[in-house]
């Protein structure tokens, strides 16, 4: 059965600085999205933060099994109705969502987590080194034991998130810092799973392995978590006589 993804991309940076546009001159989203296309098994579409309701109208989000979150210098440009409307679909309807890179810090993140979800972070082109610290998990299929990205941002601890339900893999930078950067969560009826690379400076999403787990990610989230979806609409019926 196809999976319906909607990559949503800020689209900011890659129309107000030209080093960006220069690796992604139709923006980040466009990236992903054909990256994706290429397995018959997604259908793919994206949505922009300047497009009418972000381009995630309720005809939209009622036809995204996952949706693919990319954000950073407009998170507070994102409508909190659009945010909460994401959100119920998420834990009430059972969609999975995609969280990279800066999106640690977007609004639909941190309403899921529950937490600041800050950082420690240093732009220096830095290589990063990602370990897998759960090498058998789905998302991690076809990835080596370890694999490294020439140049990021480096993200490092504390990470003000909650204990992951599965982390998968743990970073190593330059510096010296590290980060736990693939982790998974069970949220209402929906799957969480944020993953780190994809600072907008750099081309990792032209990165095989980065782009393989994210395709990965979105088989894994779609999968149904333990729950049901929630029905509010009934009163609990008691299990003994009251």
């Amino acid at each position: 059965m196809a999976i319906n993804v909607t990559v949503w991309n800020e689209f900011r940076h890659e129309k107000n600085n030209e080093a960006i546009k220069a690796i992604y001159p139709d923006g980040m989203h466009t990236v992903i999205a054909k990256y994706l296309s290429k397995d018959a098994n997604f259908v793919v579409k994206t949505a922009t933060l300047d497009e009418a309701e972000h381009g995630l109208t309720d005809e939209v989000l009622n036809n995204t099994d996952v949706l693919i979150w990319w954000g950073h210098m407009a998170h507070a440009d994102v409508n909190d109705e659009i945010v909460e409307k994401v959100k119920n679909r998420v834990l009430e309807n059972g969609m999975g969502l995609v969280v990279l890179h800066s999106g640690h810090f977007s609004k639909i993140f941190k309403a899921l987590m529950g937490t600041s979800c800050a950082l420690s972070w240093r732009e220096a082109a830095e290589k990063e080194r990602l370990w897998s610290v759960m090498p058998n998990h789905p998302i991690l299929a076809g990835i080596p034991l370890y694999f490294e990205v020439e140049e990021e941002e480096m993200y490092g601890e504390f990470f003000d998130i909650p204990t992951p339900d599965e982390l998968l893999m743990i970073s190593w930078f330059k510096g010296g810092d590290v980060f736990r950067s693939a982790a998974c969560w069970n949220r209402g009826a929906g799957k969480v799973f944020y993953f780190r690379p994809g600072h907008e400076a750099y081309p990792t999403f032209f990165n095989e392995n980065v782009m393989k787990i994210i395709a990965n990610g979105v088989k894994y989230v779609k999968a149904p978590c333990c729950m049901s979806p929630i029905d509010h609409r009934n009163a609990a019926e008691p299990l003994e006589e009251l």
